[in-house]
């Protein structure tokens, strides 16, 4: 579970979605558009234990901020985790 942010301009999500790929599955996608100068998108993405290291890789590439939240309690509990 990661947490993303990127400069929201006409086109950004668009963009954002194609930086990351169709390599890895998307199983969870939250973003909503708060008029801001950032958007923000929580994705669930599902990534083979042995492809960690080139996901991380892939995601460091991208230039976009996120933190993986895949241990935070409060996700973990709405998500029912």
């Amino acid at each position: 579970l990661y947490r993303f942010e990127f400069p929201e301009r006409p086109g950004a999500l668009l963009k954002f979605l194609q930086a990351i790929g169709s390599h890895w599955n998307i199983s969870l996608f939250h973003y909503r558009n708060h008029g801001s100068d950032y958007g923000r998108v929580l994705a669930g993405i599902q990534v083979p234990p042995a492809e960690r290291p080139e996901f991380l890789q892939h995601l460091n590439e991208l230039h976009y901020a996120y933190v993986e939240e895949t241990g935070n309690p409060s996700y973990r509990m709405f998500l029912g985790a």
